[in-house]
């Protein structure tokens, strides 16, 4: 998610000294002591990204034994892994049935496990998160999208999936809002605050053994005989047998020839209230599950810390530069819970997304010993650590990835992508209004 954050009422922060103003930022625990690098060193892998995929990854390399060396060009959690709505919810875009018949049942059985594979990092490391397993409802406002929720709850069901059909009236109860027709919700899902959770990852893989410096951006990235050589802007440089990126929605144009043209960097509004007086605001999501909905454009909601009420929406394709950006989120907000029309804004911050053009993750091996990760189209919270346990096995032991690795696909005229992408958002847009 991008750096463009701000407190209700105020001109949103340079993003780059930091991450703003936004809900998780307010309410985070201390960040872990790191410097940027200074002197050139060696290590078997080099991590590119300080979010939750390249965490994980350089979490599971210590834990095996392995030198690992992270580059983060900011913070970590700086990009979409610090900014998320702290959503944990398993699975891809695809159906089960469609993995199956994409991937295989192994890759169907990874995607079912995302949430397991955090929950138990979470866990095990004693991560001080906020975490809990309160499930994911996904809603339906029309009634044309409902056969396609029962088919998706009845496949993951028939995979032992803890899951349950909601009808209208027990949506209402479930949420407090009556704009939806039914629903299903998830038990494998929950929550997390995720600044928190970056946090947490990065002091568990520091005292595992891996090296993590901030403000740190790699300029330069070559094979140098055996191995791989990172120049970073300080000048000082990494040498590593293997390098993974995980820089996702925040690749930098150079990096690696065309990997950052391989998706869309959308960006994500997202608003908190003020704290929630008692009252009819008691009866909004009572069981904290967190919701998503099923319009092709639509909102993502939860009960963030304080007892807010946190809604996050597309925004657009270019940085939010104020209050006036976040107008679609806030409206969708008192349209949904018009019980909370009389409740102040108190956050306003927005980020990228990597989007994809067939909502499925994207893992490049473009040159022998370097390994590409991105593209979780809001998914990353679960996905994104889980796709790092896998890279980690990958590299130590020769484990199958969960996916396989394509060749580096560019989307056509990406350079244009703010202009399609916003025209593609209004065509989706006018489909669900279309929906019945």
């Amino acid at each position: 998610m991008s750096g463009t954050l701000a407190r209700a009422g105020t001109a949103p922060p340079d993003g780059r000294a930091g991450h703003g103003a936004s809900l998780w930022a307010a309410t985070a625990r201390a960040a872990p002591d790191l410097s940027h690098l200074a002197e050139s060193r060696r290590a078997d892998v080099l991590v590119i990204g300080g979010g939750l995929t390249g965490l994980s990854t350089a979490l599971h390399l210590a834990e095996a034994g392995a030198s690992v060396t992270l580059l983060e060009a900011q913070v970590p959690g700086q990009g979409g892994s610090g900014r998320n709505g702290g959503q944990v919810i398993p699975g891809l875009k695809d159906d089960p049935e469609a993995l199956d018949a994409l991937y295989g049942p192994a890759a169907t059985d990874f995607a079912g496990r995302t949430a397991d594979i955090l929950f138990d990092l979470i866990a095990r490391h004693g991560i001080a998160c906020d975490a809990q397993r309160d499930g994911w409802i996904q809603a339906a406002m029309k009634k044309s999208h409902l056969p396609m929720l029962e088919r998706r709850m009845s496949e993951w069901a028939a995979r032992g999936a803890p899951v349950e059909w909601l009808d209208a009236a027990e949506m209402a109860r479930q949420t407090g809002s009556t704009a939806f027709v039914g629903g299903w919700r998830d038990l494998r899902a929950g929550r997390v605050h995720p600044l928190d959770l970056v946090h947490g990852m990065a002091e568990a893989a520091l005292r595992c053994g891996a090296a993590i410096f901030r403000d740190s951006p790699v300029i330069q990235l070559q094979k140098a005989g055996a191995l791989w050589q990172a120049r970073a802007a300080c000048g000082a440089e990494v040498r590593a047998e293997q390098v993974v990126i995980a820089t996702n929605a925040y690749t930098p144009s150079g990096l690696w020839p065309k990997i950052e043209a391989t998706l869309l960097p959308a960006n994500s509004v997202q608003v908190a209230t003020e704290p929630l007086p008692a009252g009819p605001c008691e009866r909004i999501m009572p069981q904290r599950s967190v919701v998503s909905e099923s319009r092709r454009v639509g909102t993502y909601f939860r009960i963030g810390p304080g007892n807010r009420l946190m809604l996050g929406a597309r925004g657009p394709f270019t940085a939010p530069k104020g209050p006036a950006d976040f107008a679609t989120a806030e409206r969708e907000l008192r349209s949904l819970f018009p019980q909370v029309a009389d409740i102040g804004i108190a956050y306003r911050w927005s980020g990228r997304v990597g989007m994809t053009s067939d909502h499925r993750p994207r893992l490049f091996q473009p040159a022998p010993g370097l390994t590409v990760a991105m593209g979780y189209n809001g998914r990353g919270v679960a996905l994104g650590t889980a796709l790092g346990k896998a890279l980690a096995a990958h590299l130590v032991a020769g484990a199958d990835l969960p996916f396989p690795s394509r060749p580096v696909d560019p989307l056509p005229l990406h350079a244009l992508h703010r202009l399609y992408g916003a025209a593609a958002v209004q065509y989706f847009r006018l489909r669900d209004r279309l929906d019945r």
